[in-house]
C-alpha cells in the first residue's frame, strides 16, 4: 500500500468526495455540477478502482452519464459486471462453505465482503466483493482448515516459522484456490496491532454471542451486531491508516443504518476493548469525509481527543494524494491509536523494542539467533525515522 505524494486532479478526487457524502447536504455542488467539471475522466476510474468504490460511481451514472466519454461508460460498466459475477460466486461458495463447517459442528461468522454489503449497503452488489473472511474458534481452526481443503482451497500462510508453530506469530490463515482464484481466509483472532501485549481476544467468544443474522442469496448467515461490527470496521481500517475511500464510507453507512444506536454502550465497549481512540478516528473520518448523521454531542466527545482530531484531518485531507499519510511527530502511529492505559502500559513495558514481522523481514536469521532481532529492532526503528 503506497504512501508516496501522488497529485491527482483535483475535480476527480472531489467527485470522488461528493458520491461519498451525505446527499442531504444542500450547500455543496451537485454531484452532476461537480461531473461536468471533470477532464480527467481515466482519473476519476483509477481513483475509484484503488478506493474500492466503483459500484459508487456507476450507482450515480444515470445522474452524470452525460459527462462521460463512452470509454469511461463501457469501462465502468465491464467492471460492473464484474463485480457482480464476483459477488454473486462469494454468495455461493459462502453459503457452501458455511454448510460444510455446519455439518461438523464448526462456528463460523463472516464478515467484511458480501455480508457487510448486504446488511449495511442491502445489496451485495453495492460494494466491491473482496475475499472471503470468517472469524472462527481457535480450536476449530484444524478442523475448518481440512473442510477448506476438501472444496479445493489451498493453504498459503506457512504453518511453521523458524521452526515454530506460525499460529504464534499470525492469527490468519490465507486460502486460494487455483480452479477459479477464489481467495478465503481463516481468522481466529482480530487484533489492532502487533504486540502480543495487547492482545485483546477480539474473537468468536467476543462477537458470537450476540450475533444477528443477514439474509444473503435466500439463506439466513450470521452476521455481527451492529457495534461489533463498527468497532471492527473501525479497528481494521485504523490499522492500515484509512487508506481507502471505501472504509471510511463503511463507517458511514453502519451510522446511516443505525440511527438509534446506543452511543453509550458502543463508547463504553469502545474503551473496554482498547479500541475507543479507532471508534473516535472512525466516526470523526465519516463525519468529515461523508458528512456522517453522528449526534453532536458523541462528535464533541471525540473532537476533544486532539491526537485523533489530528490524524482525522491528516487521512481525509490526503486521502488521494498520499492515501495513508500519517501526520509527522515522535511519537510512534501504533503507539498513538493506542487507548491511554495502554500506552502506558507499553511504555512502562518497553514493549517498543519487542521484535515484530517488520523486523523479521529485515533480516531473516536462523532460530539459534533470534536474540539478535532485539538489537535489529532499533536499528530499523531508527532507520524508518531518518526516512522520514
Amino acid at each position: 500500500m503506497s504512501h508516496e505524494l501522488r497529485p491527482v486532479d483535483a475535480r476527480a478526487s472531489e467527485l470522488l468526495r461528493a458520491l461519498a457524502r451525505n446527499r442531504s447536504d444542500s450547500e455543496l455542488p451537485t454531484i452532476p455540477d461537480l461531473a461536468a467539471q471533470v477532464s480527467e475522466w481515466d482519473t476519476v476510474l483509477r481513483l475509484a478502482e484503488e478506493h474500492r468504490v466503483v459500484p459508487l460511481l456507476i450507482s450515480c451514472l444515470p445522474d452524470i452519464e452525460k459527462f462521460v466519454p463512452p470509454e469511461t461508460r463501457q469501462a465502468l460498466q465491464t467492471a460492473q459486471d464484474r463485480n457482480a459475477f464476483h459477488c454473486l460466486a462469494n454468495a455461493s461458495e459462502l453459503i457452501s462453505i458455511l454448510g460444510e463447517f455446519g455439518a461438523e459442528d464448526i462456528p463460523a461468522m463472516p464478515f467484511k465482503g458480501i455480508s457487510l454489503a448486504a446488511s449495511v449497503y442491502g445489496d451485495l452488489t453495492a460494494r466491491s466483493a473482496g475475499d472471503l473472511d470468517f472469524l472462527v474458534f481457535y480450536h476449530d481452526l484444524g478442523r475448518a482448515t481440512s473442510a477448506l481443503h476438501a472444496r479445493g482451497f489451498h493453504l498459503q500462510t506457512p504453518t511453521k516459522i523458524d521452526g515454530s508453530p506460525a499460529v504464534e506469530k499470525y492469527y490468519e490463515y490465507h486460502f486460494e484456490r487455483p480452479t477459479d482464484g477464489m481467495v478465503a481466509e481463516l481468522r481466529w483472532r482480530l487484533e489492532l496491532t502487533e504486540q502480543q501485549k495487547f492482545q485483546r481476544d477480539l474473537g468468536m467468544e467476543w462477537v458470537w454471542p450476540r450475533r444477528s443474522t443477514v439474509r444473503i442469496a435466500g439463506a439466513d448467515v450470521p452476521d455481527m451486531n451492529p457495534m461489533d461490527k463498527l468497532l471492527v470496521l473501525c479497528m481494521h481500517a485504523t490499522k492500515h491508516r484509512w487508506s481507502r475511500l471505501v472504509w471510511i464510507c463503511d463507517v458511514a453507512r453502519v451510522l446511516e443504518t443505525q440511527p438509534d444506536l446506543n452511543w453509550r454502550a458502543v463508547g463504553s465497549e469502545a474503551r473496554r476493548r482498547g479500541l475507543w481512540r479507532c471508534l473516535a478516528l472512525g466516526v470523526l473520518l465519516a463525519d468529515r469525509v461523508c458528512r456522517a448523521n453522528v449526534p453532536a454531542a458523541v462528535l464533541k466527545d471525540f473532537l476533544a481527543d486532539r491526537g485523533v482530531h489530528r490524524l482525522a484531518i491528516a487521512f481525509a485531507e490526503s486521502l488521494f494524494d498520499a492515501p495513508g499519510r500519517i501526520p509527522s511527530s515522535r511519537v510512534p502511529y501504533n503507539l498513538r491509536i493506542l487507548d491511554f492505559s495502554d500506552r502506558i502500559r507499553w511504555v512502562l513495558a518497553m514493549e517498543f523494542l519487542r521484535p515484530n514481522e517488520r523486523d523479521y523481514a529485515m533480516v531473516r536469521l536462523p532460530a539459534v539467533l533470534s536474540p539478535l532481532y532485539f538489537v535489529i529492532r532499533p536499528i530499523r526503528l531508527f532507520l524508518d525515522r531518518s526516512a522520514r
